[in-house]
């Protein structure tokens, strides 16, 4: 069968089933349950569900196994279950199938995760995972793979090499998910994905899942004018509407049926339904591909030449891109000082404080975004404001916890339109830190992936690789903790950081010398200029919180110093002295230094500073 379903597909369209999650939804099954296991615990369940498809003309069935992978069933406890799952998947459609003659596609959806370059997890360790999903499903007998609902190119490049791996001569569909506009969430056009898929050997290729017909038969348009590799598609039945908090699909089995005749007719050899899709409008599309011999009347289309792969272009020298940049790039020493935005609107605090940190010299001011996930004024705005109204270059964290890749580069794209040019990628602190533990965290990338983003945009190109024009001209930061307990899980991220694209870094607090001299001879190999963080500290206490919840540090001599301070005034002038001491031990080690500045006493860290020379942070010699 495996052989033949290809060599079917070039005599006419095949017609593949609708949703599984859908009916097994409608049949009281909630949302929260693992639906992959439901093969082995509720097999007649999924096997009528494949019965009502095949009685309804599905010529094609897919196992119910789309998110049958270890990452995602490890969230229902089931890890260690993916051969069983995926096993009993295959035989549950393989056993219904057999007296109707049709092909058992086997279901393989996203991990669930993000892979190399937006997240920590490798291409090697993803397409490992797929590998057991697809061995099993294999095992099974399934006689195609649908890979589906993929919306970054590159997990699904790893998915097709684990198929190959597998068994070079099953065929595989490779279908990516899209918005209104065509473009899979990582942003790759068309007219950049087509080609791509059809290189990396997809022997059908296509969309399926998050859009309805209208929007999937234009992109599907577009995708035939660039390969002459078979075509798929399966919209959902519309886009979903909340109706009494239930997701409803409210388009008709004959409005279905009308754009199946229409994807024939754009090319598509492979046509069926993802969510809302029921076996109601399976069997009005297979009547209407069979009254209106849609298969004989399939339009052909010019091949037009495959675009060629727009070229990315440098970005500005590091040095041209910003005043802290240019120090940088010129090997000088680099002074920051941290300004907090406020809880509320009142920011004349905030702009005195930029002003006396530049009439005594200091380079840029360090604005971070909701420290510990508190709720504050944008520090974007804030960093515009400063900088339009003090003149001095605002240094902007930013971090991934509040954004989606979409929102991320939009929001970037703005920020360089306005004169923002340097960025500390960070991951963020998670909501349960601060004063909303319930407010949802997005994380759709961590810092090592946000450094990924940020060089594409400074390249003129989103994250799929497609132009935008002008490039923006960040300098790119990323943080560093030299006295995490796992140094070696640091240091693996930090090569990642620089790998992706990281310029400089800034450190966590440092109060231990030792530790940061080991961490600069532990990234000697991938070294770029590091910035190290200062805190004056002000009390003891203020030492035990660094230590117990920021996981910074600090030696038992610095705790008996504070501890030894008689009063309040006395332990600020210590943690003053210390931080000092600090800056001349690292003077020499470093590029650079940010100074905090505890409950916005600017003061305190212009007195650190100082210890630096005549002139306090003006001294760069």
């Amino acid at each position: 069968m495996s052989s033949e379903f290809l060599s079917r597909l070039q005599t006419g369209p095949v017609l593949c089933d609708g949703a599984m999650g859908t009916l097994l939804y409608a049949r009281g099954v909630f949302i929260n349950r693992c639906y992959d296991e439901l093969n082995c615990s509720q097999p007649d369940m999924i096997r009528d569900i494949h019965h009502e498809y095949l009685q309804a003309g599905a010529e094609v069935i897919e196992t119910n196994t789309f998110g049958a992978n270890a990452v995602r069933l490890a969230r229902h406890g089931f890890a260690e279950r993916v051969h069983e799952v995926n096993l009993a998947g295959a035989q549950l459609a393989r056993e219904a199938a057999k007296s109707f003659a049709a092909w058992v596609a086997g279901s393989v959806g996203p991990l669930g995760i993000r892979i190399e370059p937006l997240g920590k997890t490798s291409r090697e360790e993803a397409r490992s995972i797929f590998k057991q999903q697809i061995a099993a499903l294999a095992e099974g007998g399934v006689d195609l793979l649908i890979l589906e609902t993929f919306g970054y190119l590159e997990e699904l490049h790893q998915a097709l090499l684990a198929a190959r791996e597998v068994n070079p001569k099953i065929p595989v569909v490779a279908q990516v998910t899209i918005d209104d506009d065509g473009n899979c969430l990582d942003g790759s056009s068309p007219d950049t994905f087509a080609p791509q898929l059809a290189e990396w050997g997809a022997d059908v290729l296509g969309c399926n899942c998050s859009v309805g017909p209208v929007a999937m038969l234009e992109a599907m348009e577009r995708v035939r004018q660039v390969t002459t590799v078979p075509l798929a598609a399966q919209p959902n039945a519309g886009m979903p509407r909340s109706v009494e908090g239930r997701n409803i699909y409210l388009c008709s089995p004959e409005y279905m049926a009308s754009y199946a005749r229409k994807f024939v007719t754009a090319g598509v050899r492979l046509v069926g339904g993802c969510c809302g899709t029921t076996p109601e409008h399976i069997r009005a599309m297979k009547s209407a591909l069979q009254v209106g011999k849609a298969r004989n009347r399939t339009s052909t289309f010019p091949l037009a030449a495959t675009p060629a792969k727009p070229a990315a272009h440098e970005p500005p020298a590091l040095e041209k891109r910003s005043r802290v940049g240019a120090k940088l790039a010129a090997g000088e020493f680099v002074s920051m000082v941290e300004i907090v935005p406020p809880k509320g609107t009142d920011i004349v605090k905030e702009l005195e404080g930029a002003r006396f940190l530049k009439s005594v010299g200091v380079d840029a001011v360090n604005i971070p975004d909701s420290p510990r996930a508190s709720a504050r004024m944008s520090n974007q705005a804030l960093s515009i404001l400063i900088q339009q109204q003090v003149g001095i270059e605002a240094v902007l964290h930013y971090t991934c916890r509040d954004r989606n890749v979409l929102s991320i580069q939009s929001d970037l794209l703005g920020a360089a339109t306005i004169g923002i040019r340097n960025l500390i990628c960070i991951t963020g602190d998670p909501p349960k830190l601060g004063n909303y533990p319930d407010a949802t965290a997005v994380f759709d990338v961590d810092a090592i992936g946000l450094v990924n983003i940020v060089r594409n945009l400074n390249r003129g190109l989103d994250i799929g690789g497609n132009p935008l024009g002008n490039g923006t001209s960040f300098v790119i930061g990323v943080g560093a903790n030299p006295g995490v307990p796992n140094i070696d899980e640091e240091i693996r991220r930090f090569e990642y950081k620089v790998e992706a694209g990281a310029e400089y870094a800034v450190t966590q607090p440092v109060f231990d010398i030792g530790l940061l001299e080991n961490f600069l001879r532990r990234i000697e190999h991938c070294r770029v200029p590091v910035i190290a963080g200062i805190w004056p500290l002000v009390s003891v206490r203020n030492a035990e919180f660094m230590k117990n919840e920021l996981r910074v540090s600090i030696p038992d001599a610095i705790f008996q110093r504070m501890g030894a301070a008689s009063n309040a005034e006395v332990a600020r002038h210590e943690g003053v002295a210390i931080a000092r001491e600090m800056l001349l031990a690292l003077r020499g080690l470093v590029q650079g230094a940010q100074i905090s500045a505890p409950f916005g006493k600017y003061s305190a860290a212009v007195d650190v500073l100082e210890a630096l020379g005549a002139g306090g942070a003006a001294a760069q010699g």
